[in-house]
């Protein structure tokens, strides 16, 4: 794993859409190629109180989370993301890069490698909920993302992490 020094930082912010929230005060991190192929990327997570984790892919359809922040590890392979909504960016997402997802960031699977798979995580274990930008939902789910405290740890560099210089 990088050390904290080494680490390129991307941080992108995404407006409000209409349909997808995204943050309004925390941008997405990403920090690019910060685990190697050896490091126990679950491990990790998990002394850095970020659990409730799962292996699997992203899902093919626009989505975000209103009740937790979320981290997807790119396990293996390579995939086209595309973050922040139908307006949001499209990012090539590759082993060991990690990205930070803010409660109420959009997130969609675009294209992806056969061998691309991603961990997910969430702080403290917290559960999360699963939105799709419908109007309906849209009072409580943003109430739900003003209620998400900054987490405790850094997913990978824990309480002194980076995470802490763009979140305050």
């Amino acid at each position: 794993m990088k050390r904290q020094d080494e680490v390129k930082v991307q941080a992108l912010y995404f407006m409000d859409d209409g349909s997808i929230p995204n943050n309004p005060q925390f941008p997405l991190l990403i920090y690019k190629s910060v685990m190697e192929a050896e490091d126990e990327a679950m491990q990790v997570l998990y002394q850095n109180h970020w659990s409730n984790a799962w292996r699997n892919g992203v899902f093919p359809y626009h989505h975000y989370h209103s009740n937790s922040h979320e981290v997807l590890v790119v396990d293996s392979g390579s995939a086209l993301l595309q973050m922040g909504g139908e307006n949001g960016e499209q990012l090539e997402a590759q082993q060991g890069d990690v990205f930070i997802l803010p409660a109420g960031t959009g997130h969609k699977l675009l294209e992806k490698q056969a061998d691309f798979s991603v961990i997910g995580a969430y702080p403290n274990g917290q559960d999360y909920d699963i939105c799709y930008g419908k109007k309906e939902e849209r009072p409580e789910k943003l109430n739900n993302i003003n209620e998400v405290l900054i987490p405790d740890n850094d997913p990978i560099y824990g309480k002194q992490g980076i995470l802490f210089s763009y979140w305050r």
